[in-house]
């Protein structure tokens, strides 16, 4: 009887003794779960796999990424018009333009992810718009004057002008903030994290001082 509660007591003794280790060791490997999954995620999201750092030990290094990261796309309507008199003769040419704005990333910038065990800092640039495509153009108006007459060269400054007034008016929308708030959503929907997740976006926002 006296053994079996020596044993006892040395059973706990030893399990009081190494608690902090085996705690320790638990929750490393809970966070190194964390970077498996968060890893999972953007591979997945982003189609890389970010720079991790496990309590300041960097667990993954990030691999040669795609360029960008695509989030949001929107449609975008612009209009321009053109009237030129000459001699007393006008010219005007009005045109519609329907554009598709895509917001996101560029993923040439550093992606980083800091696991701790109080909280998950995801470090990435602002979202910004990425590209313009040109969807449909309609002209609305196509009027030549009697000797000044709508050129080539009329139309083809016209037609570049829309593009640029599409980017302008995606950069001005909260287009970009979307992208960001959507992207956040992506990560938290894959990620049941303990700890809360922050996104922080480095550098100036798309629409910052407009």
């Amino acid at each position: 009887m006296a053994l079996t509660i020596a044993a006892v007591v040395v059973v706990i003794f030893w399990r009081i003794e190494t608690w902090p280790a085996r705690t320790a060791q638990q929750s490393a490997a809970q966070l190194e779960k964390l970077g498996k999954d968060l890893r999972a995620a953007f591979i997945d999201i982003a189609h890389l796999q970010p720079r991790i750092t496990i309590n300041n030990r960097v667990y993954m290094e990030q691999t040669t990424p795609v360029s960008e990261l695509v989030v949001l796309s929107r449609r975008i309507e612009v209009e321009h018009e053109f009237l030129h008199t000459w001699v007393g003769s006008s010219k005007r040419v009005k045109l519609h333009g329907t554009f598709i704005a895509k917001a996101g990333f560029d993923l040439q910038q550093n992606l980083s992810i800091d696991i701790r065990p109080n909280e998950i800092i995801v470090q990435l640039p602002h979202a910004r718009i990425l590209g313009i495509e040109q969807d449909q153009v309609d002209v609305l108006a196509f009027e030549n004057g009697l000797w000044n007459r709508i050129s080539g060269q009329d139309m083809q400054s016209e037609l570049s002008v829309l593009p640029q007034l599409a980017r302008e008016k995606a950069a001005e929308s909260d287009l970009p903030v979307e992208a960001e708030r959507a992207l956040q959503r992506q990560i938290e929907q894959r990620i049941h994290a303990p700890q809360p997740l922050h996104l922080i976006f480095k550098g100036r926002a798309a629409n910052e001082g407009r």
